[in-house]
C-alpha cells in the first residue's frame, strides 16, 4: 500500500515526510566482495529467484544486466491460491515479492548476480522491510533452484558476515518454495511507467547506482 501513498505524495511530500536518508542510501552500491565460491557454469540457461523488497525495483536491475534473458515479477513463500497482489498485501500469505531470472551462466554467473543482489538491489540488513515499504512481503530471501545454488548462497551469506562487509548483520534467509507470476499490470513496470513517483523515487537511483558500481555488467 506504500506505494499508492507515493505516487500520490511525489518526491516533494517524501522529502518532507524524511525519507531523504532512505533516498541517498538507495543511489549507493555497497563494495562487496565476489563470492569465493560459485554454480559452475553450464550450456543451459539457468533460473534464480530472488526477493528483496518491491518487486519493480528488483525487475529493473537486473533486466540491465548482461547475460539475463528475461525477469518476472512474481510471489514466492506461499501457496497458490493466495499468490495475488490483493491477498499478499495483506501480509498474511507467507509471500515474499520476489523476481524469476532467466540467464546464461556462460555471461553472468549465479554468484555474480547474488552479488549484485546484495551490493545494490537490495538492503540485506533490513528485516521485512525495504525502504519505505514494511512487512514480511518485502523481507530479504533467496530461493535456491537447486542444491548447489543453495549451497553457493548459504556460504556467500557467511563470507560476508565474516568480512563485515555491511555495518549491520545480513538478514538474507535461504528459503524454499513455489514462483508465482504476478498480475500483467506488475510486469515490466519501470519501463512501462518511467514517470512513477514510485519508481523515479526509489527505482531510478537503484538502477543508476547499478550502473555505476558494475559498468562491465550493466547493458
Amino acid at each position: 500500500m506504500t506505494r499508492l501513498i507515493i505516487a500520490t505524495a511525489g518526491l516533494a511530500g517524501l522529502l518532507a515526510a524524511g525519507f531523504y536518508g532512505s533516498i541517498a542510501r538507495a543511489e549507493r552500491a555497497v563494495p562487496i566482495p565476489s563470492p569465493a565460491i560459485d554454480v559452475p557454469a553450464s550450456g543451459q540457461l539457468q533460473t534464480a529467484v530472488l526477493a528483496g523488497g518491491c518487486f519493480w525495483g528488483m525487475e529493473a536491475v537486473f533486466e540491465h544486466v548482461k547475460g539475463v534473458r528475461s525477469v518476472t515479477a512474481g510471489y514466492d513463500g506461499g501457496s497458490r491460491a493466495a499468490a495475488s497482489y490483493a491477498e499478499v498485501s495483506t501480509e498474511h500469505t507467507g509471500h515474499a515479492e520476489a523476481v524469476k531470472i532467466f540467464f546464461d551462466p556462460r555471461v553472468v554467473s549465479y554468484g555474480t548476480l547474488l552479488r549484485v543482489y546484495f551490493s545494490v538491489a537490495h538492503d540485506p540488513t533490513e528485516l521485512d522491510r525495504q525502504g519505505p515499504d514494511s512487512g514480511p512481503s518485502y523481507r530479504s530471501a533467496i530461493f535456491p533452484q537447486t542444491s548447489a545454488q543453495k549451497g553457493a548462497a548459504i556460504r556467500y551469506i557467511a563470507q560476508l558476515q565474516q568480512a563485515h562487509a555491511f555495518k549491520r548483520p545480513i538478514v538474507t534467509k535461504v528459503e524454499s518454495g513455489t514462483f508465482y507470476p504476478a498480475e500483467a499490470y506488475h510486469q515490466h513496470f519501470y519501463d512501462r511507467h518511467p514517470g512513477y513517483p514510485y519508481i523515479v523515487t526509489w527505482d531510478k537511483p537503484k538502477v543508476a547506482a547499478f550502473r555505476a558500481a558494475f559498468p562491465k555488467l550493466a547493458t
